[in-house]
């Protein structure tokens, strides 16, 4: 075991093992499985505080979160939703798979949040060259967020068959901000034991001889 200074946090193999499993047993979950039931304010703090300890290049925390609950904004998102879904079908030769999908719990799930990224007013550290290392940093935040939602046992779907201007036109979002995800977050009925769509056959899951090259 590497050593470190004292009053640093050293983690074991049980504590590994348990971020292990919660990284294993994340889901995107479809609206079939959201339960009309609240995430309690305590829960939910703690889901959006893990989200801004995410790394952001240069510290420039430049994330928002936006907490959706109106019924009316969330018909408006969902109607957006079926227009470009209908557009997508289309796309693919497997019509008939992709339409029998459920691909999104807008209306279902007890949450809806819209996450943002602040396009910066100054040159930030290290995006002086690659410019989207701020919503790099956004991303992090929301694979934070949907980490601590599993380990909470609520679950967590991304929405992206969605135009962000009309989403944000929607809601309101001025132009110094660009969507980024839209998630929906609600206690469910069940995790799957694997990714829905691994259980479909649509895709398989790729081993790691087949993503890693050393040079």
């Amino acid at each position: 075991m590497i050593s470190l200074c004292k009053d640093q946090k050293v983690f074991d193999t049980k504590e590994q093992g348990v971020l292990k499993e919660i990284l294993s047993a994340r889901r995107d979950v479809r609206g079939h499985h959201f339960l009309d039931k609240p995430i309690e304010d305590a829960i939910l703090t703690e889901i959006l505080e893990a989200a801004i300890l995410a790394p952001s290049v240069g510290f420039s925390q430049p994330w928002k979160f936006i907490l959706v609950q109106d019924p009316l904004k969330r018909d408006e998102i969902y109607h957006e939703f079926r227009k470009e879904n209908t557009k997508a079908a289309k796309m693919f030769p497997t019509t008939s798979i992709y339409t029998s999908l459920k691909l999104e719990g807008i209306k279902e799930a007890p949450l809806n949040i819209a996450v943002l990224y602040q396009k910066p007013t100054k040159t930030i550290l290290g995006q002086t060259t690659q410019k989207k290392m701020g919503e790099y940093s956004v991303v992090c935040a929301i694979q934070n967020l949907w980490l601590m939602a599993r380990a909470h046992n609520v679950g967590v779907g991304w929405v992206s068959i969605l135009r962000a201007k009309k989403v944000k036109k929607i809601l309101g979002i001025s132009n110094e901000y660009k969507l980024v995800g839209y998630l929906t977050l609600g206690y469910v009925s069940k995790f799957l034991d694997e990714p829905e769509l691994l259980k479909l056959k649509w895709d398989e899951r790729k081993r790691i001889k087949e993503v890693v090259e050393w040079v």
